[in-house]
């Protein structure tokens, strides 16, 4: 018999990934099954019901792969800010509405005005996308009632494999609202705005044992009877847990098509700006960080995917920095490490070719990068700590190179980053704690040591945040203190 195993789900965008993980953080089986969207505008659907057959499809596949060997738990993420609504028997009433769905655009400003005074405690404001003006959206045009229910993505799973409404995670729980200093439901904001709070699901810290599996689990998913569920998180904390970044001080970012930055600090950050916003962790543990609208997105939009190769050991080879300063967005509008709606790409300096392009390209994108840590560290979070890299750009080792050596520090590629292995480990810490399991599951592939080249990126960088100053895109005080950390 194969040794016992952890189940990590991962509700994404345009699939759902099962992994079973052993204690000691081998991946011993997974399966993944497509989800498709409707789009309208601004409008993004989903059917929950194609999220639990894509959940079936997945763990029956990993249970057949099992091959009978114990599962001691289960944890499942989500996107953050989906919900769907359901009857009072857990059916789905409509279409879910998913977390970039901005449809509420005409109700956000009130959720703002009514309920400032815990967002500005939490550090935040509500943005349209976000789960409370949506369900403002739905009650204000006849899609709640008292006998309906308002579930987040993994809450209608949990339910699922349960049989039973369950508790939710006051991760996916921050977008609607859920004050988690006070661990309530602010109710008095919820009756102003006109939302029964019995509507919603009874909170708990993430990693808590919130039930176990039903009899349909068994015939749908292969998962036994009687397995523990533990409360999950959303997919952008679950892809922290799986890089290892659990412990205060450390750091995790994630570059794909954007730029998701987080923390791990023992006290909430307080942000003015509302740039930076903090989940809780399973340990008590605040989880302050950002999304950029910066990343890969570029390359694509700017190169064809077959000189990539070329480009790469070009960027490589080279001696110097390239001394061009750029902001590389793909599109209009950034929202960290500042938000300006307006703000487009630039380049201060001529690139004479496609390698030069390319490689000022990395440069803007690690510059932007290092702003991120150092508008983090002006709010509070500690500079110093292991620093935890992961997404799509990893497999350049060019820019990871220049990422390291502008950062000025050493950073840490994990063996596996995804999300669902972060729910596998979050689940493991029922035993003991979040810091003691990802020690124990999560392993290192490899790490990135500064080279020469990062004192020669310090004209560079430090051009890059004056330039950003003078076009009133970033807070002075804020560039001071980029400035002041360039030598840290």
């Amino acid at each position: 018999m194969m040794e016992p195993v952890y189940l990590g789900i991962d509700l994404g965008t345009q699939s759902v990934k099962v992994m079973a993980v052993t204690i000691a953080g081998r991946v011993v089986a997974s399966s993944s099954a497509s989800l498709t969207s409707t789009r309208n505008g601004i409008r993004h659907e989903q059917n929950a019901e194609d999220w639990w057959s894509a959940v079936c499809a997945s763990c029956s596949a990993v249970t057949r792969q099992l091959a009978g060997a114990p599962i001691l738990g289960i944890a499942v993420d989500a996107t953050s800010g989906t919900i769907v609504v359901t009857d009072s028997q857990l059916r789905p009433c409509g279409p879910a509405l998913m977390y970039d769905d901005a449809r509420a655009l005409a109700e956000v400003d009130e959720v703002n005005r009514v309920g400032d005074g815990v967002w500005q405690q939490m550090s935040y404001r509500m943005q349209p996308s976000w789960a409370l003006p949506k369900i403002v959206w739905l009650s204000r045009h006849g899609f709640l009632s008292p006998d309906r229910r308002i579930l987040h993505q993994n809450d209608f799973i949990n339910a699922r494999m349960a049989g039973v409404l369950l508790p939710t995670d006051s991760s996916n729980a921050l977008k609607t609202g859920y004050h988690q200093l006070e661990d309530r439901w602010p109710d008095d904001v919820l009756n102003t705005l006109g939302i029964d709070s019995g509507l919603l699901p009874k909170v708990v810290r993430p990693g808590i044992r919130i039930g176990v599996t039903g009899r349909r689990s068994v015939q749908e998913t292969g998962i036994p009877t009687d397995t523990p569920i533990y409360a999950g998180m959303t997919d952008g904390c679950a892809s922290q847990i799986a890089s290892g970044a659990v412990s205060p001080g450390s750091w995790s970012s994630v570059i794909g098509t954007t730029l998701v930055l987080k923390g791990v600090t023992p006290d909430l950050l307080h942000d003015p700006r509302g740039v930076i916003y903090s989940h809780r962790s399973a340990d008590g543990m605040w989880l302050p960080g950002g999304a950029s609208n910066i990343g890969a997105g570029i390359i694509a939009k700017e190169f064809k995917a077959k000189d990539l190769p070329r480009l790469n050991q070009s960027a490589a080879a080279a001696d110097d920095p390239t001394g061009i300063v750029m902001y590389p967005l793909s599109g209009r509008g950034e929202r960290f490490p500042f938000s300006n709606s307006d703000a487009t790409c630039f380049a201060l300096g001529q690139s004479g070719s496609d390698e030069m392009k390319y490689r000022a390209i990395l440069e803007g994108i690690a510059c932007t990068e290092r702003l991120c840590v150092d508008v983090m560290v002006a709010g509070g979070a500690p500079r110093e700590g292991d620093f935890f890299i992961s997404g799509g750009a990893t497999k350049s080792e060019a820019f990871n190179q220049i990422r390291a050596d502008i950062l000025r520090r050493p950073l840490i590629i994990p063996s596996v980053t995804e999300a669902a292995f972060g729910m596998a480990v979050l689940a493991a810490s029922s035993t003991d704690s979040l810091h003691h399991a990802a020690k124990r599951m999560v392993h290192i592939e490899k790490t990135i040591e500064p080279t020469g080249q990062s004192s020669m990126y310090l004209e560079q960088y430090q051009k890059f945040v004056k330039e950003l100053k003078q076009r009133g895109w970033l807070d002075p005080a804020l560039a001071c203190a980029a400035i002041k950390g360039i030598m840290q």
